[in-house]
């Protein structure tokens, strides 16, 4: 019955979600539907965003995200993106809950103003929950960024970044990112 039915449901995703691409085995079609297709299109939370969005999650600028594959921003709970300024996003980007990134900010004299400044994050990066990543920020190619931190200043590719005290540890990766994602068959 389940075949049956993400049979059914692949072309109402394929439609509703044109830049929806994850590897085979991610997750079924049905449990899209359930997850976000009835809040999103439906109830329109995010409505014109083609990737699967979480309803508690606000995309701002949507149109000014370029994205890979295996990575759909706001797909977890809490996610708040603000890419008027441009947000580029690699392969293989998981972004935990309520997390922040904003690609505008206030000028500091007088708040009626503000600029914008595009976000860079490479591929195969995880940005654990309660993280704020601020405008201008350019992130490298296999970084984990640990929870609750706020990204300042470019991460270096094959980091990990944890909160300590008042700053942020850099600790060099060990071991290069194993899954190469562009070799899957996508759903």
């Amino acid at each position: 019955m389940k075949r049956l039915i993400n049979i059914l449901l692949k072309p109402v995703i394929r439609l509703a979600y044109p830049q929806f691409k994850r590897q085979k085995g991610y997750t079924s079609y049905f449990a899209i539907f359930k997850e976000y297709f009835i809040m999103q299109k439906i109830f329109g939370f995010n409505r014109s965003v083609p990737w699967p969005v979480h309803f508690t999650s606000k995309i701002i600028g949507w149109k000014n995200i370029e994205k890979g594959i295996c990575c759909d921003p706001g797909d977890n709970i809490g996610v708040y993106i603000n890419a008027t300024g441009g947000l580029t996003l690699g392969n293989n980007v998981a972004i935990a809950a309520n997390t922040t990134i904003t690609t505008t900010n206030h000028f500091k004299y007088d708040h009626r103003k503000s600029s914008k400044k595009r976000i860079v994050i490479g591929n195969n990066v995880w940005i654990g929950a309660n993280c704020s990543i601020v405008a201008g920020v350019t992130i490298g190619d296999n970084v984990i960024i640990g929870a609750g931190c706020v990204i300042r200043q470019d991460v270096p590719s094959n980091m990990m970044v944890a909160e300590k005290s008042e700053n942020l540890e850099f600790i060099t990766k060990k071991k290069d990112y194993e899954w190469d994602c562009t070799q899957d068959e996508l759903m």
